[in-house]
């Protein structure tokens, strides 16, 4: 089993995090802030953890912002000396988000310096949502910045949905003001900061499936390979459901004269084992067809109703008269983020966009072992 998430916030790391910040502010109550930050903090999940070090970090350091954030900039690592850096810095962004946000500037400076050592990108979204227009000036500096890690955080942390962090309502409604920082990044010669420019988009393409195509398609033309890719992962969302526009960027057309066979070489899965299927596709018509091939499990909830989750599967071109045959196997296992029923379910198979042939298949549960 790995290790609990909520481990990574420990009383080894409180205990250097009280020495780092101490080497640099002698008044700093080094024991005060083990004792609160300590107190109860293996009964705590991660977060419950990082705002119970927060609380500390409240309680021990300057009252005054300024003061507070001169302790925690000259905290962080230098060439040759170690500093706060990894986990120890969530709950740092959590102290700069509450105290911060009337030091505007200060706040976002200290953010910036810090997300090298870790990543600022929960921080910085408490000063976008309480003053956006104020926030993307500045966090739209970041662009040029010769750190990639800098770069990243402007995209990344104006991600309107980004996981595990509040959402950015104003920029899940309209995300117009992130699309010039987005465009910026987009060549970035960095793979880590274009991922995000992605992932930003793909976030986008949720709300204002429309918008994101139509950005797609203003900088498709003579991309390089790297910026290709970064538009089609960030369409990956628009192209599972089907959208025209996102299909047609990539030269993704309806078919026609498309036949489709689905095959399911067992019609009971027992749990823990896969799903074993072939596809055979063969194009009728005259002209070549590029097809993007994925499926859709038809996953039976617990009120006997389906609901589908769409996986990838090939792209593929085939000439007048050809024919291509694609065996998968789904494997039918245990993951965190589902609950599977036993019962009738159904698998679909969606080119470009469309489904083309179904089948359902019945999933069973293994017997409890009577010993």
């Amino acid at each position: 089993m790995p290790e609990p998430l909520k481990n990574l916030l420990h009383e080894a790391l409180v205990g250097d995090m009280a020495d780092r910040i101490g080497g640099n502010a002698s008044a700093f109550d080094r024991d005060r802030f083990v004792t609160l930050a300590t107190d109860g903090l293996t009964a705590l999940e991660l977060m419950e953890r990082s705002a119970l070090i927060r609380d500390a970090l409240f309680a021990t350091l300057p009252d005054d912002f300024r003061e507070a954030a001169a302790i925690l900039m000259a905290s962080l690592p230098a060439t040759g000396r170690p500093g706060l850096s990894g986990w120890m810095l969530l709950p740092v962004n959590q102290f700069i988000a509450a105290r911060g946000l009337d030091h505007f500037d200060l706040g976002l400076d200290l953010l910036k310096a810090l997300t090298p050592h870790f990543t600022a990108e929960f921080g910085i979204r408490q000063f976008i949502h309480r003053d956006q227009q104020r926030a993307l000036a500045i966090i739209s500096g970041w662009v040029g910045d010769s750190d990639r890690h800098v770069r990243r955080l402007a995209s990344e942390g104006t991600r309107p949905r980004l996981p595990w962090a509040m959402r950015l309502p104003q920029l899940v409604k309209d995300p117009a003001p992130i699309l010039p920082i987005l465009t910026a990044l987009m060549d970035d010669p960095e793979d880590y900061v274009r991922r995000s420019v992605a992932n930003s988009l793909n976030d986008v393409a949720k709300d204002h499936p429309d918008m994101v195509a139509a950005f797609i398609a203003c900088h498709i033309d003579a991309a390089s390979p790297e910026r290709r890719w970064l538009l089609k992962h960030a369409s990956r969302t628009l192209l599972k459901k089907g959208h025209a526009q996102a299909l047609a960027n990539f030269g993704f057309a309806a078919t026609a004269s498309l036949q489709c066979e689905l095959r399911l070489l067992n019609g009971e899965v027992m749990f823990g084992e896969g799903l074993d299927f072939e596809i055979r596709l063969t194009n009728a018509g005259e002209v070549p067809q590029s097809l993007m091939i994925d499926y859709a499990i038809h996953h039976m909830k617990g009120d006997g109703s389906l609901s589908p989750k769409v996986f990838k599967c090939k792209t593929i071109t085939l000439a007048p008269g050809q024919s291509q045959t694609i065996e998968r196997r789904h494997a039918m296992r245990p993951i965190t983020t589902r609950r599977y029923y036993p019962g009738k379910h159904r698998i679909a198979i969606l080119v470009n966009g469309a489904e083309t042939a179904s089948e359902s298949f019945v999933l069973v549960m293994p017997s409890a072992d009577p010993g």
